[in-house]
């Protein structure tokens, strides 16, 4: 059997690898049009801002490296530019020789993966207007910075690789802006919980210009200005980080099925409209395991995962590549940003029956040194509590809540099952009711009609004309840094004794610090006969999200 590959990286040579662990015997041969056939795309902005002092180290796998290990014959420097399915076979061009050559196969797997979106403007094509897609790229911003000495940068974009990149910049000590066309920076957070990552990132210098628009850029006395569709913006370089697009223009020439976008249309076995000719990666159009519907997401594990699955079923194992849940991490400095599943907009554009809740938990026992809240933004089905989605921002345990989360999505499992997981814990690691048992403790009470929820948007829709109660159940100190108006203050500890100054044919909307003090409140006035709502997420949440301000915390038991 004759396997040729066109691309390494994540889907390719993950592809080679399992092929030569199932058939020893095969002939496999990997195409390369440029210099490395496996390097650490997702590490690329910390060389260039001195995490990673090493280029080697961003290379995983050279082509020696992987012949001696896999015996697959890897051609770097040699680009397929044509397929000929009915006489299975491929056209390659040699780029330093500038020979071109067919190849034959029995079977062929496509891992062209993505390349950046440059959009058409004037001044795009400047010598200090950068993308970053390889190493390659990555040195050419490096060597600029360390040889051009610039002050500042523009990243326009605020994806993954916008903010990775804005970091990493202002780390190598340039001043730096992101200009991002939407009114929050990255797009699978929900705006309210991308508020917080906003103040954070201006709180580490990082300027932000959010819902404006590149129109186009000039040379003006030495430096770059930025003609955006309010105001204009001068700096000495730029990174472009608008997005990315499906590599297929070897796949649309060889009349691959194709969707809208340009990605390729694959079955779950990886397997393309042409018989015999696979493709993995971030080239092709994935099915979302949450809603069912088809789209686009281009990330390095869905792809290992895919190249392993179109290699087992060329070797007659028939395994399926079971959807994309998108799960993601970001480091930002010192704050962590990670999700998984479905946000709001896309359960909304979906028409799922869902509701949210909003926590705030220590991300271990407070009382041990060190710890910090994780906010979680949990989406679930109504009624059955079923799992849909989450977002967390915090600084530490971020990443393995969220994986928790990850595999109970997968498994279909409801706030029920969350309340039910036995995590670890030890007072430096965890709590003995871990952040993930609360997101399921909450929205268990939700749906058992133990707790009713508003939330931050629908403050400033309350009257404030005496038909409802407002009340707000912090402590003296809490309330001294500020309040929302129209709430009158009962402390918590004082709220049986006082309960008596509410009226009790009106619903009482209650918030503390984080909801559980509201919620713990909800439940002594609704005993005594209330109808209560507790503030999901509570008055913290409210502050990042209506006003940018992020308020100490307090803990749930200081009298203070």
């Amino acid at each position: 059997m004759k396997v040729l590959i066109v691309g390494g990286v994540a889907g390719g040579a993950s592809a080679a690898a399992r092929l030569r662990r199932l058939d020893e015997k095969a002939e496999i041969i990997m195409f390369e049009r440029g210099e490395y056939i496996s390097f650490a795309n997702c590490g690329l902005p910390y060389y260039i801002g001195g995490e990673i002092n090493k280029k080697s180290a961003l290379t995983l796998q050279t082509p020696q490296s992987f012949n001696s290990r896999f015996n697959v014959d890897v051609r770097v420097w040699n680009e397929v530019t044509a397929i000929d399915a009915e006489k299975k076979q491929v056209t390659v061009h040699n780029v330093q020789t500038g020979e071109d050559y067919t190849e034959s196969y029995d079977e062929l797997i496509l891992s062209p993966g993505a390349a950046p979106m440059v959009p058409k403007m004037d001044g795009v094509d400047d010598p200090r207007v950068f993308t970053l897609r390889n190493i390659p790229d990555t040195v050419k911003i490096r060597d600029y910075v360390e040889e051009e000495f610039p002050e500042s940068a523009v990243v326009v974009g605020g994806g993954y690789i916008g903010v990775e990149m804005a970091e990493n910049l202002k780390k190598a000590g340039l001043k730096v802006t992101i200009v991002e066309l939407a009114d929050h920076v990255i797009a699978p957070l929900d705006g309210d919980m991308a508020a917080e990552v906003h103040r954070y990132l201006r709180d580490q210098g990082v300027e932000l210009m959010l819902g404006k628009a590149v129109q186009s850029m000039e040379d003006k006395g030495g430096k770059l200005t930025l003609h955006l569709s309010e105001g204009e913006i001068e700096t000495d370089m730029v990174i472009l980080s608008v997005g990315v697009r499906p590599d297929t223009a070897l796949a649309q020439s060889a009349r691959l099925e194709l969707n809208p976008k340009g990605a390729i249309v694959v079955n779950e076995h990886m397997q393309t409209s042409k018989e015999h000719i696979y493709a993995v990666g971030d080239a092709i159009e994935i099915v979302d395991f949450v809603t069912g519907k088809k789209g686009y997401v281009p990330l390095a594990g869905p792809a290992n995962k895919q190249g392993r699955i179109a290699a087992d079923n060329i070797c007659g194992i028939k395994s399926s590549y079971k959807n994309t849940l998108g799960s993601s991490v970001l480091k930002i400095f010192d704050m962590t940003v990670a999700m998984t599943g479905v946000n709001e907009r896309t359960a909304q554009a979906a028409g799922l029956d869902y509701d949210k809740v909003y926590t705030y938990s220590q991300s271990h026992a407070s009382y041990y040194p060190g710890g910090h809240g994780i906010s979680i933004k949990t989406l679930y089905e109504k009624g059955t509590g079923k799992i849909l989605g989450a977002q967390l921002v915090g600084y530490d345990g971020v990443d393995k809540r969220c994986d928790v989360i990850a595999t109970a999505i997968r498994a279909g499992m409801t706030a029920y099952d969350l309340t039910e997981l036995e995590l670890c814990y030890a007072p430096p690691f965890g709590s003995a009711k871990d952040p993930v048992n609360f997101v399921g403790y909450v929205i268990e009470n939700t749906l058992t009609g133990k707790v009713k929820n508003f939330f931050w948007n629908d403050v400033e829709k309350l009257p404030r004309d005496g038909s409802v109660t407002l009340l707000d159940v912090r402590t003296p100190s809490e309330r001294e840094v500020g309040h929302i108006p129209g709430f009158i203050h009962i402390p918590l500890d004082e709220l049986r004794q006082r309960a008596g100054e509410l009226p009790q044919d009106k619903p009482v909307y209650i918030h503390c610090h984080s909801g559980l003090r509201s919620y713990l409140a909800c439940r002594m006035l609704t005993g005594l006969g209330y109808d209560c709502y507790n503030l999901s997420g509570g008055w913290r949440f409210y502050e990042i999200a209506v006003n940018d301000k992020l308020t100490p915390d307090h803990g749930c038991y200081d009298p203070k």
